[in-house]
């Protein structure tokens, strides 16, 4: 099994398929993986209000739980994955 040293070395893919056999020869090195892992400074955190229907948060709540989570901690990971995937999308 060859290890990812780079995100260089990561060549794009035409199909799903070419991906999948990539990944089973390669893997990725433990510190380009959690050199990617964004840990925040508690100064760059914002305190901000957002209103929900309370039924809402009550969901959002109980699924956090399920999973051993903060249900902020949890929304903030839904925000930032997101937010990947619309700046993916936009037209170049």
């Amino acid at each position: 099994m060859k290890t990812i040293s780079t995100w260089e070395e990561i060549p794009p893919f035409e199909e799903e398929a070419d991906e999948a056999k990539f990944w089973m020869e390669h893997e990725l090195d433990a510190k380009l993986l959690a050199s990617s892992v964004h840990q925040p400074d508690s100064r760059e955190s914002t305190t901000i209000t957002l209103r929900f229907d309370p039924r809402m948060l009550s969901r959002i709540k109980r699924l956090a739980r399920s999973r051993f989570l903060n249900y902020q901690s949890m929304m903030k990971q839904w925000l930032a994955e997101r937010i990947e995937e619309e700046q993916r999308n936009l037209p170049e």
